[in-house]
């Protein structure tokens, strides 16, 4: 097992009780739902085992309190929070988005339906603060504001996202600053939050927020790139999900503006009416990876993760806790899904 797993898993076993304790709260179908959406059971409410997703951010959570304090258990309503948040999004944007798949398995709305979906993140998004808000820490307060503040970015980075599938001329700097919204910030607030529930300095918390903020978005590159060409039997989504809902992704966005006559092609494909076929989206497809756009996007994901690393030794954290960091971050740009 690499190191990455290993602080993946430790994470898990720390916040899935907490996680599980903190649902209980809600109501019987709500419970339900949300219960479906994390993989702990069926749409009829038998125990199963599905994939749990990967659980970054609460193990950036419980990274950064370890690497300040030694120990991450301080931060575990911070990284319980995070996730909460985290699932929110998730179950709105499979709604905005109509993914009727994630993770091999249907999506909430595609089985209970969009007022449903709606309702269960609107829980979830409510659980975080409340389990935040119970934190003893006399340093909730302030890991509350900043979780408020990173959810308000997520929600511009989102509210953003949608605009630009109505325009034909976002530029590739609109599309970084969505980006940071929709994925950098919720991952700036998870690094940083461990550290300040257990009383870190502000260089150090600004420190670890510049680094989740940097790995937001290596993160969002590499999830465009997936998004692409990555496989569905690994991914849990459809072939070219992202071009069949002909989304101004970053590599979309950087042909577009950098991609010379592939560009232009591209943007007439875009501009079409209808369903495309399964070969004019392998087109499409070809004619970012001939603008450049694939290899720019692997290129900036690489350069961002530097960037993070540059953050983590600005942060002047314990050594060991400080490498498990650095191999999160680094597997950020090899995951396949």
């Amino acid at each position: 097992m690499t190191i990455t797993a290993e602080t993946l898993d430790r994470s898990r076993v720390l916040v899935a009780p907490a996680l599980r304790q903190a649902v209980e709260r809600l109501d019987p179908f709500t419970r339900l739902v949300a219960s479906y959406h994390f993989g702990w059971s069926d749409e009829h409410g038998k125990p199963i085992e599905a994939n749990p997703g990967k659980t970054l951010r609460p193990a950036l959570a419980l990274l950064a309190a370890e690497a300040v304090a030694g120990k991450p258990e301080p931060a575990l309503p911070g990284a319980v929070a995070v996730e909460l948040v985290h699932n929110f999004s998730l179950l709105h944007d499979d709604l905005m988005d109509r993914d009727t798949e994630r993770r091999h398995r249907k999506t909430v709305w595609a089985v209970w339906g969009d007022a449903t979906a709606v309702l269960a993140g609107d829980a979830l998004l409510s659980l975080a603060h409340e389990v935040l808000a119970e934190d003893d820490s006399p340093y909730g307060q302030e890991a509350g504001q900043a979780l408020a503040i990173a959810t308000r970015e997520l929600i511009r980075g989102q509210v953003l996202d949608l605009a630009f599938e109505r325009r034909d001329d976002v530029t590739l700097d609109e599309c970084l600053d969505m980006a940071g919204g929709k994925t950098g910030a919720l991952l700036a607030v998870s690094a940083a939050i461990g550290a300040i529930l257990v009383g870190a300095p502000q260089p150090v918390v600004s420190a670890l927020s510049r680094f989740g903020a940097e790995l937001g978005m290596a993160f969002q590159l590499v999830d465009d790139l997936l998004g692409i060409w990555g496989s569905p039997a690994v991914t849990g989504k459809p072939v070219f999900s992202d071009l069949v809902a002909r989304k101004k992704t970053l590599p979309v966005t950087w042909s577009l503006d950098h991609g010379g006559l592939a560009g232009r092609e591209l943007a007439a494909w875009l501009a079409r009416d209808g369903n495309p076929t399964d070969e004019e989206l392998r087109y499409a497809a070809e004619l970012i990876e001939r603008s450049g756009g694939r290899d720019w996007a692997l290129r900036e994901a690489r350069e961002r993760i530097g960037l993070a690393e540059q953050a983590l030794d600005d942060a002047g954290l314990d050594a060991i806790v400080r490498n498990r960091l650095g191999e999160v971050a680094r597997f950020v740009i090899e995951r396949q899904a």
